[in-house]
């Protein structure tokens, strides 16, 4: 059914230039596609498209909104740290993180807000 089909990660920012910022800036995405209506924009990351759009209902998800999977989870937080990044820290049954960090079945992962309070995650398998 969906052989030919193409996923879109969908970002709400309520500040589309502070969100640009953050992706740009912090992340260091390059735009890859504007929409002439001024409030879309789209970002490749590893292949996949990253729509950000303005809305008012941005940073009300209280789950991770995009992931992103990484070979080297210690490196790329100590360089997000140095842009301002703080990672969050959770202590709930069968989730700790340590320095931000959860030691998950498979994989390490780590977790932090952009510019618009949505929630992203870096992981990398183990």
């Amino acid at each position: 059914m969906f052989e030919d089909a193409r996923g879109v990660a969908v970002i709400a920012a309520s500040d589309l230039n502070r969100a640009r910022s953050f992706y740009e800036g912090v992340l260091g995405l390059p735009v890859a596609e504007e929409i002439p209506d001024g409030d879309t924009v789209f970002y490749l990351m590893g292949g996949t498209p990253l729509m950000v759009y303005q809305t008012a209902y941005a940073g009300t998800a209280k789950n991770t909104v995009f992931a992103l999977e990484t070979k080297d989870l210690a490196g790329d937080m100590a360089t997000l740290r140095e842009k301002g990044v703080a990672f969050m820290d959770y202590d709930f049954p069968g989730l700790k993180t340590v320095d931000g960090v959860a030691e998950l079945p498979g994989e390490n992962s780590a977790w932090f807000s952009d510019s618009e309070g949505n929630i992203l995650a870096l992981s990398q398998r183990t």
